[in-house]
């Protein structure tokens, strides 16, 4: 009698060619991740030869019921860490019967700005810290807290290591594997500041690829959460008072500034950030103005300022880069629940020169 264990983990391969490919999109919300799975005649490599799919946008709030199709275009083929074998993860954007990219579709004028070959000529590198809270699914509670009460302040937790600091490792450990096993340049985790939430490092990826690769990133994470029963916050401030919020720091390059010189370069285009911050703040992520504070390690979300190695800075740059003479910055406004399309792609239209 088999398990459902067995089962679960069936090899495919042993006794056809035909493999499972996991389609995955973003909801009405623009952070509730959605999939559903079709069955091919073989593998796939190329999303190019990935057919188009629909599904039912009245039920995921991005289409009304009398005109619910919505379209399914394949951008990003990952492998599947779940089913294994030859089965693979599909990143893909949304489009309208007529081709139109639906409002929540960020993805398709992110696209637009990397291909412009202004852009693409300067190669924009991009690594992103993701961090994010683990609740307890009943209560909503970070995970190794009291019910109802709070542990120790912080100080111990960041990177901390012991069962009275670090509380749901074995998530963590299993993201980061899977992400590497996907094929997703995951570069790092850690343990953060308030108990409970962690951080996972995706990149140096170049251009649209940063974007593709944190939401299945993000998917996958949200797929482990749902097997240990916990439950994943994006939330930037999940817990009010004198608690770290979560955020999406954003380190960014180009290639004039990986470059001889590329100190003055950075220079100039944080100006250029300055110039646009409530623009680009607005396009930050939902709530940040409860973790833009000007404290837990953040600027005030209404002053603009960067520093040499200032955490509590808009704008950072590191002893290295500034040694170098070039290198790169981390932009630390963006929110964890911020879209990586929107942010990658923004940052790249405000610093370097190109005409639309």
């Amino acid at each position: 009698m088999s398990l459902l264990t067995d089962l679960v983990n069936l090899n495919l391969s042993d006794c056809t060619d035909k493999i499972i490919a996991e389609y995955i999109w973003i909801g009405g919300s623009g952070m509730d991740l959605r999939s559903k799975a079709r069955t091919l005649s073989g593998p796939v490599s190329d999303p190019s030869k990935l057919p188009k799919w629909n599904y039912d946008g009245s039920s995921t709030g991005q289409a009304p019921g009398e005109d619910s199709e919505v379209i399914l275009y394949p951008q990003a083929i990952f492998k599947d860490p779940f089913r294994r074998g030859n089965n693979i993860l599909v990143m893909c954007d949304a489009y309208t019967p007529a081709g139109e990219p639906i409002p929540t579709n960020k993805r398709c004028n992110a696209a637009k700005i990397f291909s412009h070959p202004d852009v693409a000529a300067e190669e924009p590198w991009y690594g992103i810290e993701q961090e994010y809270t683990l609740l307890q699914k009943d209560v909503k509670w970070p995970i190794g807290w009291p019910l109802g009460g709070y542990p120790g302040p912080q100080g111990p937790y960041y990177c901390g290591v012991g069962v009275d600091k670090a509380y749901g490792r074995d998530i963590v450990d299993s993201h980061y594997k899977a992400c590497l096993y996907a094929g997703i340049n995951i570069s790092g985790i850690n343990g953060e500041v308030m108990p409970g939430q962690w951080e996972f490092q995706v990149g140096p990826a170049v251009g649209i690829s940063a974007g593709d690769e944190l939401w299945v990133a993000r998917y996958i994470l949200e797929r482990i959460t749902e097997i240990a029963g916990v439950v994943l916050s994006f939330d930037p401030k999940p817990i009010q008072g004198d608690w770290n919020g979560a955020g999406a720091h954003t380190n960014y390059s180009t290639k004039s500034m990986r470059s001889d010189g590329g100190y003055e370069v950075i220079k100039k285009a944080i100006a250029k950030l300055g110039l646009r911050h409530k623009e680009h703040i607005a396009a930050y992520g939902e709530g940040n103005e409860r973790r833009l504070t000007g404290r837990h390690e953040t600027a005030d979300i209404n002053t603009f300022l960067w520093g040499v190695a200032n955490r509590g800075a808009s704008i950072r740059v590191g002893r290295d880069t500034e040694k170098a003479g070039k290198g790169y910055f981390e932009d630390r406004r963006p929110a964890s629940n911020m879209d990586p399309y929107v942010v990658t792609s923004m940052i790249a239209e405000t610093t370097i020169p190109w005409k639309p």
